[in-house]
């Protein structure tokens, strides 16, 4: 077998036995390639590579200025890649068994305050082309920072999830993996809004002999819904709207936001985690600095030999 077919049938395994989202397929697809290129650029191949192969790649990698999470990534393909190998039979040994990777930077996550949030909240009320523009711009930005969803399982949500007035939202995550997180009042009053509007413009679109979406944010694109560079792109307008420095502004510091403004107020870690759809606690406790700034005000605030 060569090199491509058995990348192909390594992500064949990923998605039907492992569940994993087609973006998570994607990022295997560019690291392998990426690695298979570089092997066949010194005569080698997937079949022939060695241990001290594998150990020159990451070498090259670190040489070109990569980050240590980049680098921690590729191995992490490459180690599952040889591992299936390995258990199918195609190769009998694993180069790549024994190699330990840069690990990864322990950086805290950029985020936003209450008040940078109120900004943007406020900008989508008033940014759009048209009324039913600033409502669906309204309901993305509210559901986004009441949930804390990854952007891919916000402007991929199925109109059925959102039918009947919900207290509750039903998210299809990483691995297919479902979770409920409950909606904050302002986030169902978006909600409420936009599917009156989206029901209108569904009608409309029937009238006309269209096909009717399955999506809550349909689109006329491939994927039938919002993408997600169209909404990256939405968020960079409504911080310019709002105010908010655009640098500090993506769909993902949104999600930043919901986890540390819950953590600053009380929630529970485990209850961030299930919120989330982090499979680890370990992942989630990263926003643990949260914790650590309230406890500190908590002893000077409040401690007697702390009183000056």
């Amino acid at each position: 077998m060569s090199d491509r077919h058995w990348i192909a049938a390594f992500l064949d395994a990923q998605a039907a036995e492992r569940g994993a989202a087609t973006n998570t397929q994607l990022a295997y697809a560019r690291d392998l390639a990426d690695f298979t290129d570089w092997l066949t650029g010194r005569g080698s191949s997937l079949t022939q590579a060695q241990k001290s192969d594998v150990e020159d790649y990451l070498v090259h990698c670190d040489a070109q200025g990569l980050a240590k999470s980049t680098r921690a990534r590729r191995l992490s393909a490459i180690k599952q890649l040889y591992r299936f190998c390995f258990e199918e039979g195609f190769r009998a040994d694993n180069p790549a068994v024994q190699i330990s990777g840069p690990g990864r930077d322990k950086r805290l996550p950029k985020t936003l305050s209450t008040q940078e949030v109120d900004l943007l909240l406020d900008a989508a009320g008033v940014y759009g082309r048209s009324p039913s523009d600033r409502e669906r711009n309204t309901c993305l930005m509210h559901l986004l920072y009441a949930t804390g969803m990854r952007v891919s399982e916000l402007v991929s949500l199925p109109l059925s999830s959102a039918k009947g007035d919900p207290r509750m939202l039903l998210i299809r995550g990483k691995g297919g993996k479902e979770r409920m997180v409950p909606l904050s009042p302002p986030a169902r009053a978006a909600l409420r809004d936009w599917l009156k509007t989206r029901v209108s413009i569904e009608d409309t679109a029937r009238a006309e002999g269209k096909p009717a979406s399955a999506f809550l944010f349909p689109s006329r694109g491939k994927s039938g819904h919002l993408t997600r560079h169209a909404f990256y792109v939405l968020i960079k307008d409504l911080a310019v709207v709002g105010g908010v420095s655009p640098a500090k502004v993506t769909p993902h510091t949104l999600r930043h936001a919901f986890a540390t403004h819950l953590l600053a107020n009380g929630a529970d870690l485990r209850a961030i985690q299930t919120f989330l759809g982090h499979a680890d606690v370990s992942t989630t406790e990263i926003y643990t600095h949260v914790l650590e700034e309230r406890l500190k005000e908590l002893v000077l605030d409040h401690h007697p030999m702390a009183r000056d």
